[in-house]
């Protein structure tokens, strides 16, 4: 880690712009979420280059999908990312955190708390939620191959209208294996963006996925 790198430079040589308040918040929550990684394992992007590279990045590309006044959920938050970036850099959406491993959900809980932000974690399985809850978009990264997503989250499309997952260069082979399941026929994809990771091959997506017969949102 560079220790006399900041937020600010990261962000610069990325070529992204933020208000300053976002800065300092997203510098805040670094630091929190880096302090509390030497007790309890939550990211491995422990430096401002990662942390913009691909927290950041992914985040931002995930926002520009999103519209104001969304009510969204994170599924399988672990450190925060991106529901915790998404709340700082649209602070217009309705964000909530989830994820089933109570003490991770704490811990996000407490950074929360921390950064002043009006965010639920929630220490359960998004399909829990899902019985009693509705969402406009589910927003997940890394947290497991597409076809076993759909097949979790089958039963619940009458409680959020979309999901948006962030998949690396080899979305397509997952796509292969759920159609090849038949997880998606009743569904319809999208590849809504794609851009190039540092320091990593290929590129990466934002995924689309909608019920058949219903308008795109």
């Amino acid at each position: 880690m560079n220790v006399n790198d900041t937020l600010a430079e990261a962000l610069k040589r990325h070529g992204l712009q933020l208000p300053e308040e976002q800065i300092g918040r997203l510098d805040q929550y670094c630091r929190l979420l880096w302090d509390w990684n030497t007790k309890l394992n939550l990211t491995r992007h422990t430096d401002y280059e990662k942390f913009v590279g691909r927290d950041v990045v992914d985040s931002l590309q995930l926002a520009a999908h999103l519209r104001e006044g969304e009510e969204i959920l994170d599924v399988g938050t672990g450190g925060g990312v991106p529901g915790v970036v998404l709340a700082i850099v649209r602070p217009n959406l309705k964000v909530t955190l989830c994820d089933s491993v109570a003490k991770k959900a704490r811990t996000v809980e407490s950074i929360v708390k921390d950064l002043g932000l009006e965010v639920p974690v929630m220490p359960f399985r998004a399909e829990e939620l899902l019985e009693d809850t509705r969402y406009d978009a589910l927003v997940i990264r890394a947290v497991g191959p597409l076809w076993k997503l759909l097949a979790g989250f089958k039963p619940h499309w009458h409680s959020f209208r979309r999901l948006l997952i962030i998949k690396g260069p080899k979305w397509p082979e997952e796509l292969t294996e759920a159609r090849r399941r038949g997880l998606m026929k009743d569904l319809q994809l999208k590849t809504a963006a794609e851009y190039a990771m540092p320091g990593a091959e290929g590129k990466s997506v934002v995924l689309k996925i909608w019920p058949k017969n219903v308008k795109e949102r």
